[in-house]
């Protein structure tokens, strides 16, 4: 497996919150509690765009080429025009915003934060369009698959549809008394994958004869003992049928096969 490091003249500085590539380019945007979301370009191994702002970004994600929306520590959402390199607060929660969303299909931006809200904006007007509460706990992550909104609240995951979102479509408890750290839509196929604060992994298929299963992706240390550590987050190949990978606060990653059930690479 080919690795390549990315390395920039000004370092990132805390954590990165997340890792995000351009809906048509092999352009990276990548948000982190420095407060600066910056732009790399992979190809050419060059940082195109690094913009500060006053908060530490909690997530960020792409309108198209040119523009990029984050969620911010100070209750702000922006959004950020890539090639003048300006930025405008264009809504705010409650509390920290946690979660930031873009749909191309419905020209919608989702956002959800600490204030136990998901609120639906306009792109175009950034009016507001509704707003969902989840008393029972914080939305921990969310993720997009066409009209399909995914979110993870508390030991659940939650579905709603975009074009009608005042009720949720389908609703699955996944580890009671567990928390959901992540959730990311399958491609090629109708369901999710959720990873849990515990270290458990959790497939799910939609409208499928496929059953769905959990499983423990605890990483094997050389000494060949297992940990038990949460799972940070997953992410899919589109050009690799049913592959994934998961990260965790250990610094391992592993890639899975879901249909078969087994661990293709660990490092």
């Amino acid at each position: 497996m080919r690795r390549t490091c990315l390395k920039f003249e000004s370092p990132i500085q805390d954590a990165v919150s997340r890792l995000r590539f351009a809906p048509k380019s092999n352009n990276l945007l990548i948000s982190s509690w420095d407060s600066s979301l910056r732009l790399y370009d992979v190809d050419s191994l060059t940082l195109r765009v690094e913009a500060r702002c006053e908060a530490a970004l909690c997530d960020c994600c792409f309108q198209d080429e040119s523009i990029a929306f984050t969620a911010g520590s100070d209750c702000c959402i922006r959004r950020y025009d890539l090639d003048s390199q300006i930025h405008d607060v264009i809504g705010n929660h409650d509390d920290v915003v946690s979660c930031v969303e873009y749909s191309d299909e419905t020209r919608q931006l989702v956002s959800a934060g600490w204030d136990k809200k998901i609120i639906f904006w306009d792109a175009r007007s950034t009016k507001c369009l509704g707003c969902l509460n989840t008393p029972g706990a914080e939305v921990e992550s969310m993720a997009l698959s066409g009209i399909k909104l995914m979110i993870a609240v508390g030991s659940s995951v939650e579905l709603y549809d975009l074009r009608n979102f005042n009720k949720s479509v389908y609703v699955k408890g996944l580890c009671p008394g567990i928390q959901i750290r992540c959730v990311r839509p399958i491609f090629h196929s109708e369901g999710f994958v959720a990873g849990s604060v515990d270290g458990r992994v959790a497939v799910e298929y939609l409208n499928s004869n496929d059953a769905g299963y959990i499983f423990w992706c605890h990483p094997k240390s050389k000494d060949g003992t297992h940990h038990v550590v949460p799972v940070n987050d997953i992410a899919f190949n589109p050009l690799i049928f049913n592959a994934f990978v998961t990260g965790n606060n250990m610094g391992y990653v592993a890639i899975w096969d879901a249909q078969t059930k087994r661990r293709l690479l660990q490092f």
